[in-house]
């Protein structure tokens, strides 16, 4: 039987879970962007993407994870499921990587990644990304559990308004 407490615990874990998640990419996107050359650098060590991608590849690809960060923190509908697709398409490049014994930095976190001892940061970053995704999958079956429905952008963008500015149209700040 659970108990309004364990509810309550559960609740709060996962909404924890979600906000763990967003800072994560949040905090991964914006390392990135703050120097895309170097990801680029990093991308290309990869060697599977074409040349004339690698830099927009450098660019977007972080701007994604930052954007995906920010709205898993606020629940907005297909969030969760940009950033499971995220994780996934990380852990494939990770495990091409290890399997093809690249000496490669992770590049997860950008240039100052501590992962960054090369190969054996693949293998690291490859196990960090199964916990992310069976924290993404608790917050799956917890939304289904509880029925939980993340919220529509638009519904955000409304509420975000109806803070931001009061009934006659001033800003509240």
């Amino acid at each position: 039987m659970v108990t309004p407490l364990k509810m309550k615990i559960m609740n709060q874990i996962y909404k924890w879970s979600r906000w763990a998640l967003g800072i994560i990419f949040i905090y991964a996107g914006i390392t990135k962007l703050m120097d895309p050359r170097v990801f680029a650098v990093l991308i290309e060590a990869y060697g599977i993407v074409p040349e004339g991608l690698i830099f927009p590849a450098a660019v977007l690809l972080p701007l994604i994870e930052v954007v995906a960060g920010l709205f898993i923190v606020f629940d907005i509908r297909g969030s969760l499921a940009v950033i499971c697709g995220l994780t996934i398409f990380f852990m494939i490049i990770l495990g091409y990587g290890i399997h093809m014994g690249l000496d490669v930095d992770c590049g997860c976190f950008g240039p100052e990644d501590p992962e960054s001892r090369a190969f054996h940061g693949l293998r690291q970053a490859f196990i960090r990304d199964v916990f992310m995704l069976l924290d993404i999958l608790f917050i799956y079956i917890w939304r289904r559990y509880q029925g939980i429905a993340p919220r529509f952008l638009r519904d955000f963008v409304t509420d975000l308004r109806s803070i931001l500015y009061n009934r006659h149209g001033r800003t509240v700040f």
